[in-house]
């Protein structure tokens, strides 16, 4: 018997691996495509004839559909299951819709592709992150947490996108660039389909009525992550839709050059994607929330105050914390907090929420003031979003299994991952 339970272990982990490199692959591509726009856009903008307030607008649309996809199907999938299926079929429609932007003719063929691409990417976080709790061991689960959502997008959508579509768009025209984009997409749909396990459970809808759904926001600790995901999806938005279109026409920065800032940011946003939620796992969920919120409000003073590209570059790498942030009130600690029936609903209605307000209201008018006061304006709004989020991490309760003591919180966090 033992050693047949330590098989079983062994092969358990052997799949907690394959599917965190999985869908470490699959959510990285998401941000690829995602932000592909946001490296073309001094391109696009120059053929199409766009400004400030329709880059804003493009960002805010796909956050939009984004922010009612992630939450609608967040909950479709705890009552219903077909996770997998689900993934799959969101993960070939994105890369179809990334393809078809090298098509249009104008701003509004671009809004109408990004508001479906939004569609179809909103539920591939909720779910990814679902399936990685599902087969995670306690002591590593902030770290694969912050591997899947965080490390990945900033490897695949921030250190490899930027020169690679900008190579292409300089070589071959950002029409080009963005019919490639699909291809990733569809290698990541055949991996989900060959190797990820289906985890559908027809019980599990029972223990997640619809009423309960808004039930959940009585939790201090979901309605907290709610807040902060508006003000730091704000942060994060604004950043990467303005960054590089502020170095260039603001800094004066060449193409190449801006990438190569911008990979800067990505290499952060791969070091603290996973180092702030392992340090979590240690030190408590909401000390190191707390902490490199406010490291993340220094991220847009330095576009604003420092010229040099390299010290740019070097205090981005020491100040972009805040994708690490976001693993932990986005997916890690309203993991901890609700039962894992109602896990796909909470982690798609805090990232829908913030989506909605921080994703699609912040953009917008931060273009809107760009157009009018310049894109300085940009940078400090975004700082405002950070220091807020630091704020709202005070009230929140701990929930990191090695710092949650004995009694009815350590009860009832035991009983909700059973």
């Amino acid at each position: 018997m033992r050693h047949r339970d330590e098989a079983l272990k062994i092969g358990w982990v052997s799949y907690e691996n394959k599917l965190l490199l999985i869908l470490f692959f699959t959510f990285g591509i998401v941000f690829f495509d995602r932000l592909a726009l946001s490296f073309l856009f001094p391109f696009v903008s120059k053929e199409l004839d766009l400004n400030n307030a329709q880059l804003g607008m493009l960002s805010s649309i796909l956050a939009l559909a984004w922010a009612a996809s992630g939450a609608f199907f967040g909950a479709y999938t705890d009552r219903k299951g077909k996770r997998k299926t689900v993934l799959i079929l969101s993960v070939l429609m994105f890369s179809l819709c990334s393809a078809l932007s090298g098509l249009v003719g104008g701003f509004v063929g671009l809004l109408l592709l990004r508001a479906m691409m939004g569609l179809a990417e909103g539920p591939i976080l909720p779910l990814s992150q679902t399936l990685m709790v599902e087969a995670s061991t306690p002591s590593r689960r902030g770290l694969n947490m912050g591997l899947l959502q965080g490390s990945s997008a900033g490897l695949l959508g921030a250190v490899i996108a930027p020169p690679v579509i900008v190579a292409l768009a300089v070589a071959y025209g950002w029409r080009t660039a963005f019919y490639l984009t699909c291809v990733p997409g569809l290698i990541a749909a055949a991996l989900i389909w060959r190797h990820v396990r289906s985890t559908d459970s027809s019980g599990q809808a029972e223990a997640v009525p619809t009423g309960s759904r808004w039930a959940l926001l009585r939790e201090r600790n979901i309605w907290l992550s709610v807040l902060i995901s508006c003000v730091f999806m704000a942060w994060f938005v604004i950043i990467i839709s303005f960054a590089p279109t502020y170095l260039v026409n603001a800094k004066g920065f060449e193409p190449g050059t801006m990438s190569a800032v911008m990979s800067c940011m990505g290499v952060a946003w791969v070091i603290w994607g996973f180092a702030v939620p392992a340090i979590s796992d240690r030190v408590g969920r909401r000390p190191a929330l707390i902490f490199f919120s406010f490291v993340a409000a220094c991220c847009p003073m330095a576009f604003l105050h420092v010229q040099s590209p390299a010290l740019l570059g070097g205090l981005l790498l020491l100040t972009y914390t805040g994708l690490g942030c976001f693993t932990l009130f986005m997916a890690t600690i309203p993991a901890e907090t609700v039962p894992r029936a109602a896990m796909a609903t909470a982690l798609g209605m805090i990232m829908g929420f913030g989506e909605l307000l921080g994703g699609f209201v912040a953009p917008t008018l931060a273009g809107l003031a760009a157009d009018r006061w310049g894109l300085d304006v940009v940078m400090w709004v975004a700082a405002a979003g950070a220091l807020l989020a630091g704020m709202l991490s005070l009230g929140l309760i701990e929930t990191a299994p090695r710092r949650v003591g004995s009694g009815l919180l350590a009860a009832a966090l035991k009983e909700s991952q059973a």
